[in-house]
C-alpha cells in the first residue's frame, strides 16, 4: 500500500522548468483588478477598519467602567 503512494507521488512530480511553465500559464488566467478597483477596495478596507476600531474602543471603555464599578462595590 505504501509503495502505491510512493509511485503516485513520483508520477505527479514535474521538472522545475515544467513547473515554471505551469505557473506562468495559471497566472495568465488571472483577472487582475484595475487601479481604480484597487484604490476603491483599499479605501473601503481603511474605512471599515477605522469604524471597527472605534466600535471596539467604545465597547472596551464601557466594559472597563462596568468592571471598575463592580470592583468598587466589593472594596467598600
Amino acid at each position: 500500500m505504501a509503495d502505491e503512494a510512493v509511485q503516485k507521488v513520483e508520477k505527479s512530480r514535474v521538472s522545475p522548468g515544467e513547473f515554471v511553465r505551469q505557473v506562468r500559464a495559471e497566472t495568465a488566467k488571472v483577472v487582475w483588478p484595475s487601479r481604480r478597483e484597487t484604490v476603491q477596495t483599499t479605501i473601503l478596507v481603511l474605512v471599515m477598519t477605522s469604524l471597527l476600531a472605534l466600535f471596539f474602543l467604545g465597547v472596551d471603555q464601557i466594559l472597563g467602567r462596568v468592571v471598575k464599578f463592580l470592583l468598587s462595590l466589593g472594596g467598600a
